[in-house]
C-alpha cells in the first residue's frame, strides 16, 4: 500500500461532513444493487425492523424481508466481522424493507404490535407483504447496517416462532425503565444487536415510544458503556502500556490502553480521494466525568467506548484509552456494528505491550500511515502525553 505523502506540516486536515460522505455513498454503492420486479415478497424476517426519523413524531417503520426461509444472519452484526465489503452487501441488498406509517407514541398500532410480537421471537419468522409499488432504492449509513430497496407495504402478514424468555420478561414488565431493561437483556447475553431492535419498536420502559433505528443503536451503545463504566472506575489501574492492532474493511485500527484514571478518546481519519482531496479528522475526548454533549463523530464513538467498557469490565481494571482509526479508500460505511465488532474482536486478541510511551508510540506509528505527528495535531490525549513529558523534564532540572 502506498505511504501517506501528501500530508506535512503545511497542510491543512478539515473536518468531515455528512452532506459529502452521504454523496460519496450514493455513487459507489448503487452498483451493488439487484432489480425488484414484484410487488409481493414471501419469506422470512431474522426479525428485525428499521424505524426512520423523518416527520418525527409521524415516522415510518417497517420489517426487514427476506425471500429466504431462514434470514437470521441478517440480524445479528455480532457474526459479520470478517466478512468482506461485497458479503455484507449482497446479504443485505437481498432482503426488502417494508413501509408503514405511524405515531410514535402508538405502540399498540396493530402494525407496531404484529413487529413486536415478531421481535419477541428467537429465530426468523415467517414474514409475507405486498406492496404499493415495486421496491426500489437502498439505504447505507455509518449508523445503521445497510438497507435494499424499500416500498410502502398495503398487508402485512407475520407469524411468530419460539419466544426469547429473556425479551419476554421485560416486554411485560411495565415498571421497568427502560435503561434497566437494556442492561438487564446485556447481563442476560442477548446480542446488542437484538436489545437495540427491542428498544426501537418501544418494547420497553415506563412511557413506551417508537425510536428511530439510528437513535436506538447510539442510546443502547450510550447505556451499556456507562453502566460498565461506573464499575469499572472503581477498579485499580493497569501498569503497563498495551497497543492492540488490526485491519478490517481498509480501515487500520489502533487502541492504545496506558495507566490512568479512566479517559477515552476516538479519532477517525478519512483518506484524501474518498470524499474530498484532502485528509479529513473527527473525533471527541472524554475524561472521568462522562462526556455530556453528543459526540461529533456520531454513534461510532459510542460503540468503541462500550466495548472498551466490556474489556476492562470483564479484567476487572481500570486504564486511559485512546483509539485511532485510519479509514482508507477501499471503504463503505456499513454501519456502527463495524466499529463495535472490530474494537471488541482486536481487545479479544493479542496485544504488544511497552514498559513506557515512548516505546508504544513508535510502535504505533510503524502501523499507521498518517505521521504521528498529524494525530498529535487532533489529540487531546496526545497532546496532554506531550506537555506531561515537557514537565517531567523540566522537573528532572
Amino acid at each position: 500500500m502506498k505511504k501517506l505523502v501528501f500530508v506535512s506540516k503545511e497542510s491543512k486536515v478539515r473536518k468531515i461532513t455528512r452532506v459529502e460522505i452521504n454523496s460519496y455513498l450514493s455513487r459507489v454503492v448503487s452498483n451493488f444493487l439487484p432489480n425488484f420486479s414484484s410487488k409481493e415478497i414471501y419469506g422470512s424476517t431474522p426479525p428485525e425492523v428499521f424505524v426512520g426519523r423523518f416527520g418525527y413524531p409521524k415516522i415510518f417503520v417497517g420489517p426487514i424481508i427476506s425471500p429466504f426461509e431462514k434470514s437470521d444472519e441478517l440480524l445479528y452484526t455480532e457474526n459479520w466481522y470478517g466478512k468482506s465489503l461485497e458479503e455484507i452487501l449482497a446479504m443485505r441488498f437481498k432482503a426488502v424493507r417494508g413501509k408503514i406509517l405511524a405515531r410514535v407514541d402508538n405502540v399498540n398500532d396493530k402494525n407496531v404490535a404484529k413487529l413486536q410480537e415478531a421481535i419477541l421471537s428467537k429465530s426468523s419468522t415467517e414474514a409475507e407483504a405486498k406492496f404499493k409499488n415495486i421496491p426500489k432504492g437502498f439505504r447505507i449509513s455509518f449508523d445503521h447496517q445497510p438497507f435494499g430497496p424499500s416500498a410502502y407495504i398495503e398487508d402485512l402478514r407475520i407469524r411468530p416462532g419460539s419466544t426469547d424468555f429473556s425479551v419476554e420478561k421485560v416486554f411485560y414488565d411495565f415498571d421497568l425503565k427502560a435503561d434497566e431493561a437494556i442492561f438487564l437483556l446485556y447481563k442476560n447475553r442477548v446480542p446488542i444487536s437484538k436489545i437495540q431492535q427491542v428498544f426501537s419498536i418501544g418494547m420497553v420502559g415506563v412511557k413506551r415510544k417508537i425510536v428511530p433505528t439510528r437513535w436506538s443503536i447510539t442510546a443502547v451503545d450510550d447505556i451499556i458503556g456507562r453502566r460498565l463504566l461506573e464499575k469499572v472506575k472503581e477498579f485499580p489501574t493497569i501498569d503497563d502500556y498495551r497497543v492492540y492492532y488490526g485491519e478490517y474493511l481498509d480501515n487500520r485500527w489502533v487502541i492504545l490502553m496506558f495507566p490512568s484514571s479512566w479517559q477515552y478518546e476516538s479519532i477517525e481519519a478519512w483518506y484524501p480521494g474518498i470524499i474530498g482531496n484532502q485528509l479529513a479528522m473527527g473525533g471527541d475526548y472524554e475524561g472521568f466525568e462522562f462526556k455530556k454533549e453528543y459526540a461529533s463523530i456520531g454513534g461510532c464513538w459510542y460503540a468503541a467506548r462500550a466495548m472498551v467498557a466490556e474489556k476492562l469490565f470483564n479484567e476487572r481494571k481500570q486504564a486511559g484509552v485512546l483509539i485511532l482509526r485510519e479509514i482508507h479508500s477501499g471503504y463503505i460505511p456499513v454501519g456502527v456494528w463495524n466499529v463495535r465488532e472490530t474494537v471488541r474482536n482486536l481487545m479479544m486478541g493479542r496485544y504488544e505491550r511497552f514498559d513506557c510511551l515512548e516505546r508504544a508510540l513508535k510502535y504505533i506509528e510503524s502501523k499507521l500511515e498518517i505521521p504521528l505527528e498529524i494525530w498529535y495535531e487532533n489529540s487531546k490525549i496526545l497532546t496532554d502525553f506531550k506537555v506531561q513529558r515537557r514537565i517531567d523534564h523540566f522537573l528532572k532540572k
